[in-house]
């Protein structure tokens, strides 16, 4: 028996889709490069699922970020993007195109250069291994709430000049700004007051960097919008960009990096027992379920092809990297978990121009993470049964809530 064809547009919604999107991502690669999907949100988009045809989009100079290109029928179901509070924090990065992206990228960069990266590397571990020093001695212990929610932020202050005491005080919750909800949905009053204690605080974190000048990425950027080189929205939506984008995804990377050796105890064992493995597991890791799941939105700015596929203009166009990363033809055995791949040129971070500029950062993190956790909790093993896991719902990432875990002893 033949499977039914597929719906247009292809919901992405439920639970069974967010715990494991891979069997309808395989199902619309041998089905074509490129679906209509619907989004929870109501908001319909074109979805890019083959690893050639993914490169390709994000490479494709007729894509745009910035939202300006978005049509009518787009800014009627995507009713967040309009409203004035949150806009003032979309003009990051993300968002922009040659050339003032090439600009606002350049003052990002040598904070998250690799030697930069590499010279932080001890201490990176002093701060994982003073996160496990506080975990149980025999479990249980969630490892998103005392280490992967933790760690990356952090790492992160150190990074780009966030004082301790600012750092204390963000509350995690300010991350989900990023999973925006319409003006009935009920959570909207939740919602705006996120949105606006993350705008109080960005305000605090400019004001403590005025007054203490400092040549720290969070200093630059204060002194770039002085200076008249950023608007002001500019400045903020590039700091949420760095608080939110710089963390988030690295916590859910840790979460799902674990969630998949705890699924494959023979390549967990393999990864506890030889260390020098890290530096590829981490690249497989990425590959094997990437916690950036879908790329954020890229704008025809008249009717072109896609892939065979006529996209009017100002459509949203929506790269799924998980779909890419588990593509037959560019990988053997694809959703084999092995941690001795290579070579492995997976897409987690993108591709292009807009490839993420904190990827040596968050490598760095993953490798310390996972060789600390690995090396200090063995016989690490899931607390509650894996049907349970509470995957997170957001739109374009994955991760879970929590990750309750138990183990032999704690080193």
């Amino acid at each position: 028996m033949t499977d039914p064809a597929l719906p247009d547009p292809v919901p992405l919604t439920g639970c069974p889709y967010k715990a494991d999107p891979y069997p309808l991502y395989q199902r619309m690669r041998e089905d074509g490069p490129v679906h209509r999907v619907l989004f929870p949100s109501g908001v319909r988009a074109w979805l890019v699922t083959g690893y050639d045809a993914a490169q390709a989009a994000l490479t494709d100079d007729r894509l745009g970020k910035n939202h300006d290109r978005g049509n009518d029928r787009w800014r009627a179901r995507a009713s967040i993007m309009p409203e004035p509070q949150h806009s003032r924090l979309q003009v990051h990065l993300l968002h922009q195109d040659p050339p003032k992206h090439t600009h606002m990228r350049r003052l990002v960069t040598d904070a998250f250069a690799p030697r930069r990266i590499e010279r932080l590397r001890p201490r990176l571990q002093e701060l994982a291994d003073a996160l496990v020093d506080a975990l149980p001695e025999r479990g249980p212990a969630d490892l998103v709430a005392h280490f992967a929610a933790v760690f990356p932020f952090r790492v992160l202050a150190e990074v780009i000049g966030l004082p301790s005491a600012l750092a204390d005080r963000f509350d995690r919750d300010w991350g989900k700004v990023v999973q925006p909800v319409g003006p009935t949905d009920p959570g909207r009053a939740r919602y705006e007051a996120r949105l606006h204690g993350l705008q109080s605080y960005i305000a605090e974190v400019v004001r403590d960097k005025r007054a203490h000048p400092a040549d720290d990425l969070l200093g630059r950027l204060v002194a770039a919008r002085d200076a008249g080189e950023l608007s002001r929205a500019e400045r903020d939506s590039m700091i949420f960009q760095l608080l939110v984008a710089g963390q988030e995804p690295v916590t859910n990377q840790i979460t799902t990096a674990l969630i998949a050796l705890l699924r494959h105890p023979d390549q967990l064992a393999r990864l506890a027992g030889d260390p020098s493995l890290l530096p590829g597991a981490v690249e497989e890791l990425l590959r094997y379920d990437s916690a950036f799941e879908l790329t954020t939105w890229r704008f025809f700015d008249r009717d072109s092809d896609l892939h065979g596929t006529t996209v009017p203009a100002g459509d949203s166009v929506i790269v799924s990297l998980c779909a890419a990363n588990r593509d037959p033809r560019r990988f053997k055995d694809p959703d084999t978990l092995d941690l001795g791949r290579g070579p492995n040129p997976h897409l987690a971070f993108g591709h292009g121009v807009h490839f993420c500029p904190g990827a040596a950062l968050a490598r760095a993190e993953l490798r310390v993470a996972l060789g600390t956790l690995t090396a200090r909790l063995p016989g690490l093993r899931l607390a509650i049964a894996d049907e349970d896991l509470p995957w997170i719902t957001a739109v374009l990432g994955r991760g879970t809530h929590h990750l309750p875990v138990v183990y032999d002893r704690r080193r």
